[in-house]
């Protein structure tokens, strides 16, 4: 369509420079929003922005009639309607509304995004986009040399202003990045620029990025299903359903056993037996690794939210009510353990270990656009749906994960899910020893983070 669209003439009120930079935009939205989603755009101009993203259905909105016009002819098989997004009333919800570069001209930024909470369940993102002040002279330039159109721009809002607008009209942000060196085509130096150097120079960037979900969206007693991976912890098995607190009126546990040389499968078995009142799931891998077994788990499972505990139990079963609390509440779409705020105990983790934990919460952070202090907690929490999502759409990552951890984060980061960290005690083990090879694992988790950011940053 796209294709199509460059080989005719291009009205005379769009400039080459607008269109390249729509272009470019576009990309980069392509990257955040799924070909199956339904989006909304409000504020779509001439419609060239729209005409780029690829979508199943496509609906604008635009308050100049001209402007509909083009907009339309743009976009033959989009709906476009001629309304104030404040005033127009449609009988359906979009999984994204996109809000690209109109906060930069409009009267009141907290009115567009209040008028957005129209078009949106409470799975629905928002993503806006804003202009870097310190292009400011740039556009001015390009204006003034006729690469880009004539038009005042009221506000120049960094990303922070950006938020705290958004959640004023009752919006969370998800994550923030920034986009684009070089807003033109120009052979190799465009991709060398956009692609390599711009996630390294964020601040200089031309397009503000920002993703938001509406705040505090909450189940309604959602029951839960508790996937214990257990390797060689035949002693950890009685305590994990002992210790595990009932904080939801309907909880499964779903065990699965991953090659024991001691007799954790009986053990499972045993406690399986000695509590007929508990629903204990069992199962044995035929792969390998924990993130085999976790996969494992969750297609065993039935509950409407899915949560992952360590069977050596550093991670208290007690603390587990926080995260259901964190994920039912709608304080987050995917709540992560993090044992690196609290004091843990004397021989919980090792130097080295802590350091490499610390090392890799600043790459991840930086990796995803989220903040996540401990991306190696074995906890992690998040409902049904969302982790069907994930596998869904796994085939962008691959099977590269052996942990499962990362498979899981990377997932929930590309659908734009919230990720929040749930402080936790990191307990000493009282039975077995640990699965990890610091060394071996090291230079894989290495190797993941290079993977990750060809995947999520250099694209």
């Amino acid at each position: 369509m796209a294709d199509h669209l460059e080989s005719q003439k291009i009205p005379p009120k769009e400039k080459r420079g607008a269109i390249a930079y729509r272009k470019k935009l576009a990309f980069y939205l392509n990257l955040i929003i799924p070909a199956t989603a339904s989006i909304l755009e409000i504020g779509c101009g001439s419609g060239r922005l729209l005409s780029f993203i690829n979508s199943r259905r496509k609906v604008g909105i635009e308050a100049s009639p001209s402007q509909a016009l083009q907009a339309r002819s743009w976009n033959p098989d989009a709906e476009i309607h001629t309304a104030d997004a404040c005033e127009l009333s449609l009988e359906e919800t979009f999984d994204y509304i996109v809000i690209a570069d109109t906060l930069n001209h409009c009267s009141d930024a907290q009115v567009i995004m209040r008028s957005a909470h129209r078009f949106a369940s409470d799975s629905t993102r928002v993503v806006v986009t804003t202009y870097n002040g310190l292009w400011r002279p740039v556009l001015t330039f390009l204006s003034w040399i006729g690469l880009r159109e004539r038009h005042p721009v009221l506000n120049w809002l960094s990303p922070g202003d950006v938020r705290n607008i958004a959640e004023l009209a009752g919006w969370e942000c998800i994550k923030n990045s920034s986009r684009i060196l070089l807003p033109v085509e120009i052979p190799i130096l465009s991709n060398l620029l956009n692609r390599w150097i711009s996630p390294l120079l964020s601040f200089l960037c031309l397009s503000n990025i920002s993703i938001f979900r509406k705040a505090g969206a909450r189940l309604a007693a959602p029951s839960v299903s508790i996937v214990i991976p257990a390797r060689n912890e035949a002693g950890n098995i009685a305590d994990a359903i002992r210790r595990t607190p009932s904080f939801a009126g309907d909880i499964e546990f779903i065990f699965v056993e991953g090659h024991s040389s001691d007799d954790t499968w009986a053990q499972i078995l045993k406690v399986q037996a000695a509590h007929p009142d508990k629903k204990i799931l069992v199962a044995r891998q035929t792969g390998r690794g924990k993130g085999d077994a976790v996969r494992l788990g969750f297609s065993m499972a039935a509950g409407d939210i899915l949560m992952i505990l360590d069977a050596d139990l550093t991670m208290p079963p007690e603390d587990l009510p926080k995260f259901y609390e964190a994920v039912s509440h709608g304080h987050c779409d995917f709540a992560n353990g993090c044992r690196l705020v609290y004091p843990m105990e004397k021989e919980a983790m090792q130097f080295l270990n802590l350091c490499a934990n610390k090392l890799f919460g600043i790459l991840f952070s930086w990796l995803l656009g989220q903040h996540v202090k401990d991306t190696l907690c074995g906890t992690k929490v998040l409902t049904r749906a969302n982790y069907e999502a994930i596998a869904a759409n796994r085939s962008y990552f691959g099977d590269f994960d052996p942990f499962g951890d990362f498979d899981l984060l990377f997932g929930a980061d590309k659908l734009n899910l919230k990720i929040r960290d749930i402080p936790v005690r990191y307990r000493e083990r009282t039975y077995g020893s640990t699965n990890i090879q610091r060394f071996r694992h090291g230079i894989l988790l290495f190797r993941m983070v290079g993977f990750a950011a060809r995947k999520l940053r250099f694209v």
